[in-house]
């Protein structure tokens, strides 16, 4: 992104330096290209997308395996509605249960079952071979470091939780 072009409201418009746009364009690299190198193992060995699978191990690693669906969509980095969809998917396939909250009613829980547990159990390996291929394997542990010290800054929150 550069140019000199004035445009009306841009009073303070600051074109990227060529570090930042060098920043820039590998965090949108990692962004648009990660998740697909990510997912395609997930998909080719066990049918299941990345958010399926981020979904289904925040339950396996929950209390009793059940979590509050607004909970789960924010562990997920996941909207409401798309998590919605990705539960009614795992229940159709026997993975999930949704009951109301016996604390609270007005909140819905998603519980992974047996078999549900089974998939997440039988797919961890394969994330984590990847995670650590595509990601971890080729950082040292300052770049590690580094990279959760940028990633919490830059926590995107879905909109559904502003």
């Amino acid at each position: 992104m550069s140019g000199t072009g004035e445009h009306e409201g841009d009073d303070e418009l600051r074109w990227l330096d060529e570090q930042e746009k060098e920043a820039w364009t590998g965090l949108i690299s990692l962004v648009l290209l990660l998740p697909g190198k990510l997912e395609s193992p997930l998909r080719q060995e066990h049918g299941l997308t990345l958010f399926e699978y981020l979904v289904l191990s925040h339950l396996s690693e929950a209390p009793q395996r059940r979590l509050r669906m607004g909970e789960l969509a924010f562990l997920a980095s996941g909207s409401l509605s798309r998590l919605s969809n990705v539960i009614k998917r795992c229940e159709q396939r026997g993975w999930v249960v949704r009951t109301p909250d016996p604390a609270d009613g007005r909140y819905t829980l998603a519980e992974l079952t047996d078999a549900g547990f089974d998939i997440v159990d039988l797919a961890a390996p394969t994330h984590l071979r990847a995670v650590r291929r595509v990601v971890l394997d080729s950082l040292n542990p300052a770049d590690r470091k580094a990279l959760a010290r940028i990633a919490r800054k830059l926590r995107v929150v879905p909109d559904d939780f502003g």
